[in-house]
């Protein structure tokens, strides 16, 4: 891949520890000034926009190929100046979901943005109706930009007219973004009462989040009682909102675009084979038994009796301690460090440009993510940090993403995010770096015992939970179709939840309103086969490191550098894996049965 080679590298001696660690982020670095500023960043966008226009007659499939680059060259000008706008106006609104102002500013954005694109939908329409031969002449000549003329190419059966493209898309700033901006500012906007200690705490969605963690029984049932009182209550509203959400997926997806099933318009934009995904969702069922095995294991060490659905994330007696944000910070770097200098250098820039936003406070948007925005430029990092151990790991895992999107630095704006499969090895990975590294530092045998659950508990919420959760998207979307309603919905969940866990955890009542606090599953459709994909295919390389040593690592560092510049199944190969393969995904599940093996014998 061009350019990988240039990315800087730091000196295995060099030991930064810097003095403070910045807990929110600056986004001057972006746009100084919004309500100033708009106009002229606009009116620099339109500019570039009009020269694409000013090009349309001299479009030809026999066009010299340096004529296609020279456009391809001020697309991509006009792409980085709206994702940089774009941006902006996200992580604004991500600080206070209740700023009326952000939320103003952030309508503004994508309704100019939308109308702009709308203007170059004649290109790509161009584009995929080029002859083969032209095409593969023309590519020939684009260098890193040729996997994102080849990913334009491949939506060509299911791509509409320009007129109907751009109604398509000025309808959708009003529907689905407006929709799921709704959802945003409905659910982040609930508020949550608990009593601890005998007084009553108000809090948002991240605080009662913690006390399905508490050393206290009684605290976690009470927790997600009051979690899913909360959903419960306006079940009617984001029922709605779901199913509109769905029909909405449908009648462009399947009516428009006519693709085979709902989740196939995710895969092909995943660049996944359908064969793939089904094969790793079904490995995923086949093997939620080695969780149920553990879950039984959890509650002997634990000591709780019966076990339920409220006690799955019950912290051993170990996790207690509370963790300043700094020495969580330093704790991350440091693990990376002692896997690469590089990636810990990267890691620690997020830091140093104030491009991280930590704590938890009323009104922020709930969860984590990153935010790579250009190539060359620092991601954006937001945490709900509140000290506990756990979010640790979140921190490892989001600037995991954080150095992905660093080390594909060097490719274009359209080929420097990784495909959505690939998009979680780097954050992942992190998260085991994290892991491994604690784990040899420890000697104590129940904190290693301690260390093991928090491991396995992730692996749960990252593998078989969200494989269950698409599971449930692909039967949600035939009931819908079919006129279900939102508390049909709610049972048909439940089935699944219990079907996951079998005899192993209890699953109460209140849990079939789960489906409504998951955000995913309301604005990225079937996006959470994702993170069973990366955490099985991290498994998988991190065994490779196991065994290689320091051998790996250049070759790690060679997968990250190649960002989303080539298809996800080449890029796999060249490390061995096959993804249509049941044996590699079985392979990720040996790991974790090897894990819980392990776990037990610590009981001896």
């Amino acid at each position: 891949m061009a350019g990988r080679s240039s990315t800087r590298t730091a000196s295995s001696s060099r030991q930064p520890k810097p003095k403070t660690f910045s807990d929110k982020w600056d986004l001057t670095h972006l746009v100084k000034n919004p309500a100033r500023q708009l106009d002229a960043l606009l009116a620099e966008l339109e500019a570039k926009v009009v020269q694409i226009e000013a090009a349309r007659p001299g479009l030809s499939p026999t066009m010299p190929g340096q004529d296609l680059l020279a456009l391809l060259r001020c697309s991509e000008a006009i792409a980085e100046g709206s994702s940089r706008l774009g941006a902006f106006a996200y992580l604004w609104f991500s600080e206070n979901t209740t700023d009326a102002a952000a939320r103003s500013f952030k309508t503004q954005v994508e309704e100019r943005l939308t109308a702009l694109s709308n203007r170059l939908l004649f290109f790509e329409l161009w584009w995929q109706g080029v002859d083969d031969v032209n095409a593969a002449r023309l590519m020939a000549d684009a260098g890193d930009l040729r996997y994102h003329l080849e990913t334009i190419r491949r939506f060509k059966p299911h791509t509409l007219s320009e007129p109907e493209e751009k109604i398509v898309n000025l309808k959708n700033v009003t529907g689905r973004s407006a929709i799921h901006t709704l959802y945003d500012i409905v659910t982040n906007g609930f508020t949550f009462t608990l009593t601890i200690g005998g007084k009553k705490k108000t809090m948002n969605r991240e605080g009662v989040m913690a006390y399905v963690r508490s050393q206290k029984a009684s605290v976690r049932q009470a927790a997600y009682q009051e979690l899913y009182r909360v959903f419960s209550d306006q079940r009617d509203l984001l029922g709605e909102i779901y199913k509109t959400l769905v029909n909405d997926w449908k009648s462009e997806n399947l009516g428009l675009r006519h693709f085979g099933s709902p989740i196939a318009t995710r895969n092909l934009g995943n660049d996944v084979p359908d064969q793939a995904v089904d094969v790793l969702l079904s490995a995923c069922a086949n093997n939620a038994d080695i969780f149920q095995t553990y879950f039984k294991l959890k509650a002997k060490i634990c000591k709780i009796t019966p076990m339920s659905r409220y006690h799955l994330y019950a912290p051993h007696r170990t996790e207690a301690k509370k963790y300043k944000y700094a020495d969580a910070a330093k704790m991350v770097l440091d693990a990376y460090r002692g896997f690469s200098p590089r990636l810990a250098d990267l890691a620690e820039q997020v830091f140093t440009d104030r491009h991280i936003d930590g704590p938890t406070r009323s009104g922020k948007l709930g969860g984590a993510y990153c935010y790579s925005v250009v190539p060359g430029m620092t991601p954006y990092v937001m945490l709900n940090y509140t000290g506990e151990a756990r979010d640790i790991a979140t921190m490892a895992h989001e600037l995991g993403h954080a150095v992905h999107g660093m080390m594909a630095k060097d490719h274009s704006v359209f080929t420097f995010h990784s495909t959505l499969p690939l998009a979680e090895t780097a954050s992942v990975f992190g998260e085991r770096i994290l892991s491994d590294a604690l784990m040899s530092q420890e000697k104590n045998k129940a904190v290693r015992q301690g260390l093991l659950i928090g491991q396995l508990d992730d692996m749960y919420a990252t593998v078989l939970r969200q494989a269950y959760f698409v599971r449930f998207e692909k039967l949600a979307h035939q009931m819908v179709g079919e006129g279900a309603t939102g508390d049909q919905l709610a049972k048909a969940y439940l089935s699944e939840l219990r079907q996951q866990f079998g005899k192993a955890v209890k699953v109460p009542d209140e849990f079939q309103w789960e489906w409504l606090s998951i955000p995913h599953i309301f604005a990225s459709p079937f996006y959470c086969y994702a993170y069973s994909f990366g955490n099985l295919l991290v498994l998988a390389l991190y065994r490779m490191y196991k065994e290689q040593g320091a051998a790996f690592v250049p070759k790690y560092l060679e997968l990250l550098a190649t960002g989303g510049s080539e298809a996800p199944r080449d890029i796999l190969a060249r490390v061995g894996v096959d993804m249509t393969a049941e044996a590699f995904w079985q392979s990720g599940f040996d790991t974790i049965r090897e894990m819980v093996v392990q776990l037990e014998t610590t009981l001896s």
